[in-house]
């Protein structure tokens, strides 16, 4: 059985964690990861990824040869960004769990894939355990839509085959994935005096309220989300408001219901705006809508029989576990390596309530992942 070092793999997530890497501010994290590597052998370098997502630094490629001749190459990913509040992490340690201290998230999405990538390439030159090419990459801006994803620089990476490492479910290998639309409306309505004459003005909030309120959000179906997030609006509380900004998104892993839900919020929007309108001096001022919806990221769709879903598969079963193929509700980076010539699934490291206050993770999940990935190399080596 392939065991791994769990104190070793312990501290490594702990020294991660206490590293701010807010999306676009890596760079520390990035060091810190590139000093470990190095110390074990590896060649390291980064792309060109922070000059396209205004970054502090791009994505971090290491490279460990093969000890076994033609056997193919192996892509282990994690990303190194943390999503907000995500500065000073104070992780509270009670024997193998550990959390957050309730003021800030802990980290573990995704510093939790990044430490399970170290070990296991510790325990390649511990054990000696034969192994063709690993590539290990560590990604920027994956919360921010995906984009060090988006932007590596395939030229750097020879393995087109592996796992990722970004999803909270223990015992899970995620290899289907919404993909997801952002959405941004603007509502415009007409400023007057809220206490001299409000009776003259169009509340832009008022408008996006009855549109909210009309609106399908959450849960859709079993495949489908939407949210709105981000809203925005008004200069003073004494002014009726002339707009206001909302933005939000939807997901699914069926494109048709996809369009169907964006569809939706733009036309409960579309209903409230007409609803509104107002006649002064004889002039009459309607409310008005823009609004514009891109793609952040394409489904993932991986099928079962995969050869990268059997291998894992049978990489647990020799270590009589169980690691089940599912579907997850988030995106990851995998959702764009799929689309850019990569197969890759999603092995869950354990983090658990990401992105809230109230993170934790338990060591032994971690310990579990870095194993059935110890006994995939050696499988895919032809071990």
């Amino acid at each position: 059985m392939a065991a791994v070092n769990r104190d070793r793999l312990k501290n490594i997530f702990l020294d991660l964690i206490r590293i701010d890497s807010l999306s676009r501010r890596e760079r520390a994290c990035a060091m810190r990861l590139k000093r470990e590597l190095e110390q074990l052998g590896l060649v390291c370098r980064f792309d060109r990824a922070a000059e396209k997502v205004k970054g502090e630094v791009g994505n971090l490629i290491a490279r460990l040869e093969g000890t076994v001749a033609d056997a193919p190459a192996l892509l282990l990913c994690a990303h190194m960004d943390t999503v907000s509040p995500g500065e000073g992490v104070k992780p509270i340690i009670e024997g193998d769990v550990i959390r957050s201290d309730g003021t800030t998230v802990l980290g573990g999405d995704d510093k939790s894939g990044c430490a399970i990538i170290c070990e296991t390439l510790h325990q390649l030159r511990e054990q000696q355990i034969p192994h063709g090419p690993i590539d290990a990459v560590f990604t920027v801006c994956e919360e921010i839509g995906l984009l060090g994803a988006k932007n590596l620089d395939l030229s750097m990476v020879q393995a087109r085959e592996g796992l990722v490492y970004d999803s909270d479910a223990p015992g899970y290998l995620f290899i289907r994935a919404p993909g997801a639309k952002a959405l941004r409306f603007t509502v415009r309505g007409l400023e007057a005096h809220a206490g001299m004459a409000p009776e003259r003005g169009l509340s832009a909030i008022k408008i996006a309220a009855e549109a909210i309120a009309a609106m399908r959000l959450g849960r859709i179906d079993n495949e489908t989300t939407a949210n709105l997030g981000l809203i925005e609006g008004g200069r003073a509380l004494n002014i009726v408001p002339n707009q206001v900004v909302v933005r939000g998104e939807a997901r699914s892993r069926d494109s048709a219901k996809l369009e169907r839900q964006v569809a939706h919020m733009i036309q409960c929007f579309e209903d409230a705006v007409a609803r509104h309108s107002v006649t002064l001096d004889g002039k009459q001022f309607t409310a008005g809508l823009e609004y514009n919806t891109h793609t952040e990221y394409e489904a993932m769709s991986l099928p079962d029989d995969a050869p990268i879903v059997r291998k894992v598969v049978e990489a647990a079963r020799r270590l009589g576990r169980v690691v089940k193929p599912d579907a997850m509700g988030g995106g990851c980076d995998a959702n764009i390596l799929n689309r850019r010539g990569f197969s890759v699934a999603n092995l869950g490291t354990g983090m658990r309530d990401i992105h809230t206050v109230r993170e934790w993770l338990n060591v032994n999940d971690m310990v579990s992942a870095a194993e059935v990935t110890l006994e995939l190399i050696r499988l895919h080596a032809g071990g």
